[in-house]
């Protein structure tokens, strides 16, 4: 995300990294997971059948480009014990704009915020 500005908020005492960027603005899953359980990780709540599946609707929505098949099959193994998947791979895979990993100075994982 080059060229993107942060700003935090602070949600009861906890900072959160807001990322703006042309593509728009990007809230900072990995701030509010580490206030809420420390060391959870994205990749842990991606396996999870409910959150997928939330996924998958927002960008039926916002996405016009989501790849429909791969979430099928993202889907279908999501809550197995076998199952993990990086949000890289997730972007990869189904074409996701919600989602976006992020290296470097304000490194994390970040939820587009959508204001249709």
């Amino acid at each position: 995300m080059s060229k993107s500005k942060t700003t935090t908020l602070e949600i009861r005492g906890t900072p959160i990294t807001v990322l703006s960027t042309k593509d728009g603005d990007y809230i900072s899953l990995t701030d509010m997971l580490r206030a809420k359980d420390g060391d959870f990780f994205i990749s842990d709540w991606l396996r999870n059948r409910n959150t997928v599946e939330f996924l998958g609707i927002w960008e039926s929505v916002f996405n016009p480009n989501f790849n429909y098949g791969e979430f099928a099959l993202i889907k279908s193994q999501a809550g197995l014990n076998s199952y993990k998947i990086s949000v890289k791979e997730w972007v990869e895979k189904t074409r996701a704009i919600g989602l976006r990993a992020t290296a470097g100075r304000y490194g994390g994982t970040y939820a587009q915020r959508q204001t249709k």
